[in-house]
């Protein structure tokens, strides 16, 4: 009801309005859908990463097995094919650079005469490491994709509605200087709606821009310690498993 009630009074504005106001109001609306589309598609986002994340970490401690002898069909299957997966990406790139640092080592021990297996030296180890913080950032930066968008808007909608409101008291002020009462002239009371629709809808769109941008922010930073977390537990397993004790 109070919806249906906001909608009738912006488009009673809209139609009081002349053509700069009416372009203001129209540019607002749009910035208002861009707004709930970036908002509901972040949310969505970081609640199936948040949901994958877990379902993964546990499915890998629950693992018996050697690390680099899981693949994909050791992990329950998962639903939201198309959301980031990072804890996946982070395991399987880290366990591909392990099996070519295990390979280059026994190249290397096969070349110098002898059959034994190889294991992952203190070097090895340093670069999984820096490859490991590698792919984080490449899974922050992908998770932070559109999120300026929230921010731009937080600035840029109540300058929009403060343009408007400038506007409809100019355009109401001219309508007196042009001799007509406050009650009778169209121009002035298309004026007045102008002034008011657009700094109302300027800190409507604004708020929950502000408060989606915050909550994600955020949630990402506490998300980036998480990933880094789970970077340590791969990495020290894979030492516990594949490093020779000196």
């Amino acid at each position: 009801m109070l919806i249906l009630a906001a909608s009738n009074v912006f488009s009673l504005a809209y139609s009081q309005s002349d053509p700069f106001g009416k372009v203001v109001i129209l540019s607002l609306v749009l910035l208002s859908m861009v707004c709930w589309m970036t908002l509901i598609y972040k949310l969505w986002m970081v609640y199936q990463v948040s949901r994958l994340s877990r379902y993964f970490e546990g499915a890998l401690k629950a693992q018996k097995a050697p690390l680099l002898t899981l693949d994909a069909s050791s992990f329950p299957a998962l639903k939201a094919q198309g959301s980031p997966h990072p804890f996946h990406h982070i395991f399987f790139s880290v366990k591909g650079k392990t099996i070519d640092l295990l390979n280059k080592n026994q190249y290397f021990l096969s070349q110098g005469g002898s059959s034994s297996n190889a294991y992952l030296t203190a070097n090895d180890l340093n670069v999984l490491e820096a490859y490991g913080l590698m792919i984080i950032s490449s899974q922050n930066n992908l998770l932070e994709r559109y999120l300026f968008i929230l921010p731009t808007i937080v600035t840029l909608a109540p300058f929009l509605g403060l343009l408007g409101t400038v506007w409809g008291i100019l355009e109401t002020f001219t309508g007196l200087q042009g001799g007509g009462s406050l009650g009778s002239s169209s121009a002035i009371l298309g004026g007045i709606s102008t002034a008011l629709a657009t700094t109302v809808l300027g800190l409507i769109i604004a708020i929950p821009a502000l408060i989606g941008s915050n909550y994600l922010k955020n949630y990402l930073k506490r998300y980036l310690s998480e990933m880094d977390d789970f970077l340590t537990l791969i990495i020290s397993q894979i030492e516990i498993q594949y490093r020779k004790v000196e």
